[in-house]
């Protein structure tokens, strides 16, 4: 049980990582080349897609690392790592509850200004990035845990 715990959690955070690996790159390069009213049109007809995404890389990655720090607890040096593993993950959840939601919301609605678009963009695409690295840096706690 533990193993399937361990690949649960480590492939789910790269998986997550990778959704919003691509959709920084592919969709925020795309989005970045679109004037503004555009953008809010194309996010406005498609930001479903996306919301679809993450539950699928959040759940087995929740379910793998509640089950690997429960199971590797007793462990100080293994639950050290799995505990900044679900630490980057949370951070990354705080983060998409706290400013993405809200401002894929506004954009989906079209309820910003055209003038703040790109500004609000640049910010979301920045913070995106930081999402990216804490699920990378999450995997890779969690191959450094199963490596000990």
């Amino acid at each position: 049980m533990r193993l399937l715990f361990n690949i649960l959690a480590i492939s789910g955070s790269a998986m997550f990582a990778g959704v919003m690996l691509t959709i920084g790159v592919t969709l925020g390069g795309y989005w970045k080349s679109l004037p503004a009213a555009e953008f809010l049109d194309w996010f406005s007809q498609n930001d479903r897609f996306i919301l679809r995404a993450i539950p699928l890389v959040v759940v087995p990655t929740l379910i793998g690392l509640i089950g690997s720090i429960g199971l590797g607890w007793s462990e100080a040096g293994i639950r050290g790592l799995w505990i900044g593993a679900i630490a980057c993950i949370a951070a990354v959840l705080v983060l998409t509850m706290a400013w993405f939601l809200p401002t894929n919301a506004q954009f989906a609605t079209k309820s910003i200004p055209l003038d703040q678009v790109p500004a609000r963009l640049d910010t979301w695409l920045m913070v995106h990035n930081v999402r990216i690295l804490l699920a990378t840096v999450a995997s890779v706690l969690g191959i450094l845990a199963v490596a000990r």
